[in-house]
């Protein structure tokens, strides 16, 4: 019993410097901006109005819903592509299957800065600038996507081959053993996917400002800049309301995921 209340003890202590920068955040969001940096734990004066501010100043309530409808379109068409290539180079024996996974691979290797000014040029010439179509097509089809292929590629590898052999014997095909058996089996690690490619696409911050030139269209990293004063300033209580709006909720997705988060990942990786 001691052994534990000490590895309690030790754990609460470590976990401060995960749980204060959040807390200051929430907590300074509240504060009159004569308060911001004194650094108390609680507001002297509660000020709820730097909220309402947020809303008055930005068409904050568009860029959320831009931010939630874009990382939900990309996490469902990433999580499809995923699934799909990964049962690919899992199962399906084919020439050159070990060289393309490895060409595929490489496309972690290359810094999303790198295909930016190409990209802009293309979606440019497609008269897509200032749209939302390159934030759903590129990560569906980049960086993003390569990762969660690998991640289904390693589940799928893990599954015994015996449920395709009895898949087969029942009459199903290569799409109808995908669909039926391996794919409802690989919950687990749709799930990590799922968390990744929503996370990486809420906190996208590049692409937006190079794309989006229209607060309407802003999506939530590109709006919390926005909040300044008439010098050009931060607003800093503002600022930290809004990103708390933004925050707050994701944390609350997270941890209760986590347990699908964690046994997702427990699951991939393992052969390969």
């Amino acid at each position: 019993m001691r052994l534990k209340l000490i590895l309690y003890g030790l754990l609460c202590v470590l976990c401060v410097p995960f749980v204060f920068p959040t807390w200051w955040m929430v907590t300074t969001s509240m504060k009159p901006i004569n308060e911001i940096f004194d650094f108390s734990l609680l507001p002297r004066a509660w000020d709820l109005s730097t909220y309402r501010q947020v809303f008055a100043l930005q068409p904050f309530g568009q860029q959320y819903f831009n931010s939630l409808y874009i990382a939900v379109v990309v996490t469902i068409g990433t999580m499809a592509v995923a699934a799909m290539a990964g049962y690919a180079f899992a199962r399906i024996r084919f020439p050159g299957q070990n060289v393309l996974f490895v060409v595929v691979l490489v496309g972690l290797l290359i810094p999303s800065e790198v295909t930016i000014v190409p990209l802009f040029q293309m979606f440019n010439t497609l008269g897509l600038i200032n749209t939302h179509w390159p934030l759903i097509v590129v990560p569906i089809l980049g960086a993003p996507s390569v990762l969660a292929t690998f991640i289904m590629r390693q589940f799928f590898i893990t599954l015994p081959g015996e449920l395709e052999e009895a898949a087969r014997v029942d009459g199903l095909g290569r799409f109808g053993t995908f669909y039926q058996v391996a794919l409802p089996l690989a919950r687990p690690a749709l799930g990590a996917v799922a968390i990744f490619t929503f996370l990486h696409s809420w906190n996208l911050y590049l692409e937006p400002i190079v794309y989006l030139s229209t607060p309407d269209m802003f999506t939530l990293p590109q709006a919390l800049t926005q909040f300044v004063d008439a010098y050009g300033g931060p607003m800093w209580n503002v600022q930290l309301a809004a990103a708390t709006m933004t925050a707050v909720p994701i944390l609350i997705v997270f941890v209760l995921a986590q347990r699908q988060f964690i046994e997702g990942l427990a699951h991939t990786g393992l052969k390969g």
